[in-house]
């Protein structure tokens, strides 16, 4: 890692180190096939032209001396040689492999609307609850990078600061309700500016919002555009999601259990427009389903990327069998060149 690389990157070092043994030339592995194929073609010619084998055929040499045995000793030299040198031929190598892989990971806030009418039943249970599963389950699919919460309704605070505590996190989402925020409204303007003065000093070349909400911006002192475009100076990408069907949609129960049913518009135009600005998309989702759908694409846009670099560290072992295919050899010239061969002859 350099030291322009900041704090939150990820850098990591594979599971140990990728060990594979492999052959430079395995052809010459085929022809160790040939070997005992040669000598018996090698012994059948011998029997064919009355030559005495180099093996106890009968009964009789069976029973004769222990030192008939030895008899069988060149020829398993022989193959020992030269299987050992097509071995040494096929390059036998081992290989120890490190894969160094490491990204810069995508700093990215949530604002989520706690405004009174995230109660709506028209997901199940409520708009809010909808939306914190699927906030849960999205952090649940990043890796190191760092994500905070915003909360608004009339007013806008950060609930937690960019990190990549995740369970820490996902403790705050589940905290999330409508009791934090006393003023009514919803102030999307107010949402930008806090997320904005949350992500300006980041190093991060990657910085997203994701800005929830079901209605039109009703309350805060900042402009909606206006906070857009300050975002957007500071390198902020901003998908803008609303949430909610049109129509008649239920709303809290009466006296007697049953849904109140309220009517529904949304006006798209303000929050098409921070998209717009903010060089990201924006989605209308009408159900947990296509919200579910909606922050799986976010998650695959923003995948930061993988660099990796491979340190390869390979060691030949040809010489292992080299070194025993030459003590076999000279131990077989040994015995053809001593009284042994007298033995081996009679």
């Amino acid at each position: 890692m350099t030291d322009a690389t900041p704090w939150y990157s990820l850098e990591w070092f594979s599971p140990g180190t990728l060990q594979s043994f492999t052959w430079e030339r395995p052809e010459f592995l085929y022809a160790l096939l040939g070997v005992p194929l040669l000598f018996l073609l090698r012994w059948l010619w011998r029997l064919r032209s009355n030559q005495k084998l180099p093996i106890a055929l009968t009964q009789k040499d069976l029973k004769s001396t222990p030192l008939s045995f030895l008899r069988i000793l060149p020829e398993v030299l022989l193959i020992l040689i030269l299987s050992l040198l097509l071995l040494s031929l096929a390059r036998p190598q081992r290989t120890n492999e490190k894969v160094e892989q490491w990204t810069e990971g995508v700093d990215i806030m949530m604002a989520i609307d706690i405004s009174q009418s995230m109660q709506i039943s028209d997901f199940t249970p409520t708009r809010l609850d909808a939306a914190k599963e699927v906030a849960i389950d999205f952090i649940n699919g990043r890796v190191q990078d760092r994500i905070g919460l915003v909360v608004f309704s009339g007013d806008a605070f950060s609930l937690a600061p960019l990190t990549t505590d995740y369970e820490l996190l996902k403790s705050y989402v589940n905290e999330i309700d409508f009791a934090m925020i006393e003023n009514r409204g919803t102030a999307i303007g107010s949402a930008l500016g806090v997320v904005t003065n949350r992500m300006r000093e980041s190093d991060s070349k990657s910085k997203v919002c994701i800005l929830l909400s079901d209605g039109d911006n009703t309350a805060g002192n900042i402009d909606p555009i206006t906070a857009a475009e300050l975002a957007s100076a500071y390198g902020i990408k901003i998908y803008t999601i609303i949430v909610g069907k049109e129509g008649m949609v239920p709303y809290g129960k009466d006296f007697f259990g049953r849904p109140n049913m309220i009517e529904n518009t949304v006006d798209e135009t303000i929050m098409r427009k921070i998209a717009e600005i903010g060089g990201g998309e924006f989605f209308r989702v009408s159900d947990t389903e296509a919200l579910v759908r909606v922050f799986d694409r976010i998650d695959q846009l923003e995948k930061a990327e993988i660099k990796e670099t491979r340190f390869k560290d390979t060691a030949d072992y040809y010489y292992n069998y080299l070194m025993w295919a030459i003590v076999f050899l000279l131990l077989w010239l040994f015995l053809k060149s001593t009284f042994i061969s007298n033995i081996l002859q009679d």
